[in-house]
């Protein structure tokens, strides 16, 4: 692991009996010694907490900030949920193209004042996005990388807000009016909207989003804050059977909730024909984008005839994405590749369609094979394709929809009062 960051939280990993693994340039936890099966079912029954500090992060600035993101983020922040722009207090999920249309990273911007953003990105892109942006930077606009200056933890799952009531300094103010895709405070790195202090008064900003599609929390803070915080989580999510989760659970959970691992599910090739174009600024009201930005006449004039999709199959069983894997017909023409491949613990399948232990809490579910394909002919929904390795075959559905009973959307008041 020569060359490899750690992260703040590294030794409580270590102390937690976590097996690390190199992830995006740093040492993380894929796991702890309660597995990948209980975390992932300790986020969709109790509540989970993630070491994402990894991530990284841009602050852009000044008079013609706005205007900057415009241009480099897919994303029309005039149009977002809505209709409407993006307000201060409100981010939103884009991707960051290159003029090819191809995907450089996706990212959620966050709006925490006027004439300034956080732009958060994935691991070891911060300089990356920071030079894409300087590249399309006319003036009055500041940009800043804070790789390895922030602290950042998830905390996902139904007891989520019980837990962060009990960390919070004013748990009501902060918590009772958030909805999905809004955040509140700030830290030493950035000013966002009001002042959200844990009870021992550290400064954090709390928003309302995550990579598992589970109602939870995004937590940034200094860096140096952040082992505090953690111990603090920690503490207070006893009572409601908190669980440490590593990478895989984190790949299982975002997998079932049809979320993108970028460079992976989407990266080098045209951001087009899959299930997230809902990023792109496009028009309700026919073909075309509500404006211009870097990539989009590559993607109007691309021919682009592969499809990505989402899968699930009817067993737990899966096949690794690699070289030697590919996806066939029923013939056993090659017709695709595997981007990801994993299993979600939470479903099975019930007279042939997926349920889950969110909408059957009596299911004792075995597991499903879920993931991405992308294939050089398009399917529809309820079709049958299968994964392969060369030894192993395996049946797998096209779905518009995999995890059933997905939690992220539901109201706050449901969630403080369950």
């Amino acid at each position: 692991m020569e060359n490899l960051k750690r992260t703040v939280l590294y030794q409580r990993h270590i102390e937690a009996g976590a097996n690390m693994a190199p992830f995006g340039g740093y040492e993380m936890p894929l796991w702890y010694k309660t597995g990948v099966k209980a975390e992932h079912m300790g986020v969709l029954e109790r509540v989970g907490i993630f070491d994402t500090s990894h991530m990284a992060a841009v602050r852009v600035s000044g008079s013609g900030a706005r205007n900057l993101l415009q241009v480099c983020i897919s994303k029309d922040l005039e149009r977002t949920a809505g209709g409407r722009p993006l307000a201060i207090g409100r981010c939103v999920y884009g991707v960051i193209l290159t003029e090819r249309g191809t995907v450089l990273d996706d990212a959620i911007v966050y709006m925490l004042a006027e004439e300034e953003y956080l732009v958060v990105v994935n691991a070891g892109m911060g300089a990356k996005i920071a030079s894409h942006f300087e590249t399309h930077n006319s003036g009055h606009v500041a940009i800043l990388d804070l790789t390895d200056k922030l602290g950042k933890m998830d905390v996902q799952g139904p007891h989520a807000a019980h837990v962060m009531q009990k960390i919070l300094e004013e748990p009501l103010k902060t918590l009772q009016d958030m909805v999905y895709f809004s955040f509140k405070g700030g830290c030493g790195q950035f000013a966002g909207p009001g002042a959200v202090r844990t009870v021992n008064g550290k400064f954090l900003m709390v928003s309302r989003t995550g990579y598992t599609g589970e109602f939870g929390f995004e937590i940034f803070c200094d860096v140096n804050d952040l082992p505090d915080i953690w111990d603090a989580v920690v503490a207070a999510g006893g009572e409601y059977g908190l669980v440490s989760c590593g990478l895989a659970a984190r790949d299982s959970l975002r997998a079932g909730a049809v979320l993108p691992l970028s460079h992976q599910d989407i990266g080098d090739w045209p951001f087009l024909n899959n299930p997230w174009e809902f990023a792109l600024p496009l028009l309700e009201e026919g073909p075309g984008f509500s404006k211009s930005f870097v990539g989009s006449q590559s993607l109007k004039e691309s021919e682009w005839k592969e499809y990505t999709l989402p899968f699930a199959g009817f067993d737990p069983r899966k096949i690794n994405a690699g070289e030697k894997s590919s996806v066939v017909d029923a013939s056993g023409r090659e017709i695709g590749i595997i981007l990801t491949c994993t299993t979600d613990m939470a479903i099975d399948r019930v007279d042939g369609d997926i349920s889950g232990t969110a909408v059957n809490p009596e299911l004792r579910p075995k597991g499903l094979s879920c993931g991405f394909v992308r294939l050089t002919e398009p399917c529809l929904a309820g079709d049958k394709v299968f994964l392969t390795d060369g030894k192993r075959k395996i049946p797998v559905e096209i779905r518009n929809d995999i995890r059933p009973g997905r939690t992220a959307r539901v109201a706050m008041a449901r969630m403080l009062a369950e």
